[in-house]
């Protein structure tokens, strides 16, 4: 747990240093591609430490680079084959380094999958002084009770997300108020260690030092949801390649994540299986004729699909567009049932709003927003990413939410657990149920 702490503390360290120094990459490693994003820090406006929860904000850097390339050797969001993913990453990055004409050194990366898990820990400690200090911060946040989260599983995200004094909740910073019993409610973020160890590992291989590290599901919310729905109540759906990473927000804060080991390319995988056709024929089908809601003309619309087999008569079939939204309907439907489970699991119905947002380059098949709707029971839309300045047209899609949240992220990082100088002593530690019950008790 110590060692944890102090990685954390020096990739915050790192970053902190790079961003000073003016440049630092943006690294989304995804099933379905790799993107990097080289942003230029222009000095107009203090890297923030704004306090505990400051988040958005987008002034402070622009992007003057930008590459996307396939990603290869990524399967469910982590990392099957390194060789591969190494080169797809030199790519994008060579790519994104080239366009802003500069080299970058220090590179912050998210990724997705990894069997996230989400946990409510609570902490309470009698202030030391008149006013609310940095100390009773620290003190506070190392009397959470943290879970027995299980070997191999390392801490991601570790959030303060609302405090309380005496009987004041809702404080989002108690630091210079007066009071005598300070409490807070915290979310922990943990993943499978060896995940991230394969990324870190793959980027020094690359010649960068990894200056932080995100998941997904959690930078794709910052960067698709508007300032209400981060603070009244929104889940982010964030549909990629190999799985479809969940976060829900609430009071501009992150306080729930989950993954569906599934996404787009599983569809891809039935149109392909379906039609006999190549992945990469089934990708271009599902992109240029897909849907999931038939109509009679449906049936009389004809899909040509080409082949290369040398046998004339079946390179050049038939399929009509019904034929193909049967095929892609069932796994569309099986994964928001899925994620309806991970929704009705986190309590997602006692929020005050019940916004959901559909984001990530698979939330683009025609159709889905209403399917969604149908299937999740609640208010669903489709999410692009804010605009961040520089921003290329070309990686403006859902596909780079996670890409642009990221950004967001590294120049307005929220207050973690790290950021405080904890008694050594008072690790957190000891156990504690799992999730989200503060929903009710506090908002």
């Amino acid at each position: 747990m110590i060692e944890l702490y102090e990685s954390q503390r020096a990739m915050r360290n790192m970053r902190k240093a790079a961003m000073q120094r003016g440049v630092i990459a943006i690294l989304d490693v995804g099933s379905a591609k790799i993107a990097c994003l080289v942003l230029r820090f222009d000095g107009t406006e203090k890297v923030s430490d704004a306090g505990v929860g400051s988040l958005a904000g987008q002034s402070g850097f622009r992007v003057i680079g930008a590459a996307t390339t396939r990603s290869r050797g990524v399967r469910f969001g982590e990392i099957a084959a390194m060789g591969e993913t190494e080169r797809a990453i030199r790519t994008a990055l060579q790519s994104a380094q080239k366009m802003a004409g500069i080299r970058v050194d220090h590179v912050i990366a998210c990724f997705s999958g990894a069997e996230p898990r989400s946990y409510g820990l609570a902490g309470q400690v009698e202030v030391h002084g008149q006013t609310v200090d940095e100390q009773d911060v620290a003190r506070v946040l190392s009397a959470c009770d943290v879970p027995d989260f299980g070997h191999g599983r390392e801490v991601l995200h570790a959030q303060p997300v609302n405090f309380a004094l005496d009987h004041r909740s809702g404080l989002s910073d108690p630091r210079g108020q007066i009071g005598h019993t300070l409490s807070t409610d915290m979310h922990m973020l943990t993943v499978d260690g060896q995940a991230i160890q394969n990324l870190a590992h793959c980027v020094k291989r690359c010649d960068l030092e990894l200056a932080g590290l995100a998941s997904s599901a959690y930078v794709g919310g910052i960067a698709a949801l508007v300032e209400d729905e981060q603070q009244l109540g929104a889940a982010c759906i964030d549909m990629g390649g190999g799985s479809t990473g969940i976060s829900i927000f609430m009071k501009k804060h992150m306080i729930y994540t989950d993954a569906v080991r599934m996404g787009g390319d599983h569809v891809t995988s039935d149109i392909s299986m379906g039609l006999q056709v190549p992945m990469a024929m089934a990708e271009r089908i599902k992109t240029v004729h897909g849907g999931l809601v038939a109509t009679g003309m449906d049936d009389r619309e004809m899909i040509g699909i080409g082949g290369e087999t040398g046998d004339w008569e079946h390179d050049r079939r038939t399929a009509s567009r019904a034929e193909l939204i049967g095929i892609m309907r069932p796994r569309v439907e099986e994964i928001l049932e899925e994620v309806r489970v991970r929704l009705d699991a986190a309590g997602f119905e006692h929020l005050p709003s019940q916004q959901i947002v559909l984001t990530g380059g698979a939330s683009q098949i025609p159709g889905l927003d209403a399917l969604a709707s149908r299937i999740l029971g609640h208010q669903v839309r489709l999410g692009r990413p804010l605009r961040v300045h520089g921003l290329p047209q070309a990686v403006t899609g859902p596909g780079f939410s996670a890409a642009v949240g990221l950004s967001l992220f590294a120049a307005h990082p929220q207050d973690e657990w790290w950021d405080f100088d904890l008694p050594v002593d008072r690790y957190p530690a000891r156990s504690l149920k799992r999730a989200v019950k503060w929903f009710r008790d506090n908002w």
